[in-house]
């Protein structure tokens, strides 16, 4: 039997109601400072560690792609949820299937399992009490989970853009639970690629399809709700959050968010993971792309469950 609890009644222990009433209507919040500089800095010197141990002899130049024609789908991506591996940008690989520029500088992305196989990530997502009572005061989910980690490094002069979208597309519950923790590890700008949403999109954004595996492998879109029976577009202007490093922001899995190309000299290295509420509050099938295994199943944020918040 679910506990019900009046919000009143509840002790914040990290987040302000403030912050608590402003994602609740944006969509998005930005935490400024949420790691501490030494934090920050093991977290940047870790990814640029893993980028070093890149072997490209052995990688079948895989490229991460956003679009909805040609999304990554193939067997390195699907089977990647419980282990650390590496996707190219876009434009590093040629023709001929040659890197145009050196390795450090190719990579879009390293993921899918950086939180459990990582200790300096694991001890940041898994590990970090400063991270659990905000997702306690926060009351998005119940039980929540972890999935999905990754480092995005977007590349100086390559790091590609990253079209309109929203997470629960990708990581599909019914009813849809996701939510990003997106953490800057480097000063981002409005030349090196910030995020930027559009506030409010969350609350008149449905999901109107889901990214899955299909039944004869690769990837691909479901029709969730038919184009002709959608609501209009949300309107509004999207806003760039600059964010400094060890900020945080928390991304409503509904909510339309997006990142311009990087042209500039500066890198913009960030880390990410997502989290999904867990039976019985939400259902997580076999159809999206991301599988627990036997061996690593989703990991558990909280010990016990959260009431649930009137």
């Amino acid at each position: 039997m679910t506990t019900v609890v009046n919000p009143k009644e509840l002790t914040l222990e990290y987040l302000t109601q403030d912050q608590i009433d402003r994602f609740n209507t944006d969509g998005y919040l930005c935490v400024p400072g949420f790691l501490a500089s030494d934090e920050t800095i093991e977290l940047l010197d870790r990814a640029k560690q893993l980028l070093d141990q890149f072997n490209v002899e052995d990688h079948p130049l895989t490229k991460f792609t956003t679009g909805d024609d040609n999304h990554v789908g193939n067997e390195y991506f699907l089977t990647s949820g419980d282990k650390i591996r590496y996707f190219l940008e876009e434009d590093a690989v040629d023709k001929n299937g040659k890197l145009t520029r050196e390795k450090e500088k190719a990579v879009n992305k390293i993921g899918h399992a950086l939180h459990e196989l990582d200790p300096v990530f694991r001890k940041v997502t898994l590990e970090n009490e400063r991270l659990k009572a905000l997702v306690r005061d926060l009351k998005f989910h119940q039980d929540p989970v972890a999935l999905q980690s990754m480092i995005i490094t977007k590349q100086t002069h390559i790091g590609g853009e990253v079209p309109e979208h929203n997470d629960s597309t990708f990581l599909y519950t019914s009813p849809p639970t996701a939510l990003g923790f997106w953490f800057a590890l480097e000063k981002c700008t409005p030349d090196n690629g910030a995020l930027s949403f559009l506030p409010g999109s969350h609350l008149t954004t449905p999901i109107a399809k889901r990214f899955v595996r299909l039944p004869h492998g690769g990837t691909g879109f479901e029709e969730l709700i038919p184009s002709d029976q959608l609501p209009p577009k949300a309107g509004g202007k999207y806003v760039l959050e600059a964010c400094e490093p060890g900020d945080l922001v928390l991304i409503h899995g509904s909510m339309l968010h997006k990142s311009e190309r990087n042209r500039s000299a500066h890198t913009r290295f960030a880390y990410t993971f997502h989290m999904i509420d867990s039976p019985p509050h939400a259902t997580y099938d076999e159809k999206n792309w991301l599988q627990p295994t036997q061996a690593m199943p989703f990991s558990r944020i909280l010990s016990s469950p959260q009431p649930k918040v009137q």
